[in-house]
């Protein structure tokens, strides 16, 4: 059992953006290991484990069902079973493709062009698979509404527990916590480059990471389910 389950898009182990996220965050939930980090322009690898302190933790990956802790009664069994029984009725899809993007105050990569596929699939994933999540108790509910949420963000968060999914999805691997202006400013080119021949194509999705949160208070990938509709 472990704290908190989550489902993920995680880039297949191997490939360019797979292993460029892994080093770049300092963490890979695939192999349950500690990378290191690159040396970009300007950046030493010190710097990187500063940016990228917030979202090592969960390792490189898009969020489809945001992490839940399991509701009284459920077991990690049943919810990988429910998981392949949804995840078989879902066919496989191209993503197109990522380029680097500043989502406010963060760096993250998202598409470019239309996600509508990816949305479809995590909203099946956050509405088939709610039977699963533990209600949220009000501290939790507190934090997620120090963010300031409009109307709409607070229905979604009293409903799914989370206030950022169904039409206030948008799909994103995130690279950063919160930097200033100027960090941004200075990142964004080095990272490009960095980024050269890893991004820029499209992407099959094939399959769903179920990860885990273990007592480490990392995630590590547990299982993928494959999309065979």
């Amino acid at each position: 059992m472990h704290q908190r389950y989550a489902f993920f898009y995680m880039p297949q182990g191997g490939t360019p953006l797979s292993e460029f996220g892994e080093a770049w965050l300092g963490w890979s939930a695939l192999q349950s290991l500690p990378m290191p980090h690159p040396a970009l322009p300007g950046f030493s690898p010190v710097d990187i484990a500063a940016i990228t302190a917030t979202p090592r933790k969960y390792g490189f990956h898009g969020t489809l069902k945001p992490p839940m802790r399991l509701r009284q009664g459920k077991t990690d069994d049943a919810l990988m079973s429910a998981a392949e029984v949804l995840t078989a009725r879902i066919a496989p899809f191209d993503l197109a493709p990522l380029h680097l993007t500043r989502m406010g105050g963060f760096l993250a990569l998202t598409t470019d062009g239309n996600d509508g596929a990816m949305a479809d699939l995590a909203a099946t994933l956050v509405a088939g698979m709610d039977d699963f999540r533990a209600l949220p108790d009000d501290a939790e509910l507190a934090r997620r509404r120090a963010a300031g949420l409009s109307p709409a963000q607070e229905v979604l968060l009293q409903k799914w527990g989370y206030p950022y999914v169904m039409d206030e999805f948008r799909f994103h691997l995130t690279l950063s916590g919160r930097l200033d202006d100027d960090t941004i400013s200075t990142l964004m080119p080095a990272l490009d480059d960095a980024l050269k021949g890893i991004i820029g194509v499209p992407l099959r999705v094939s399959d769903v990471a179920l990860a885990g949160e273990a007592s480490d208070g990392r995630f590590h990938l547990i299982r993928r389910f494959a999309l065979t509709g």
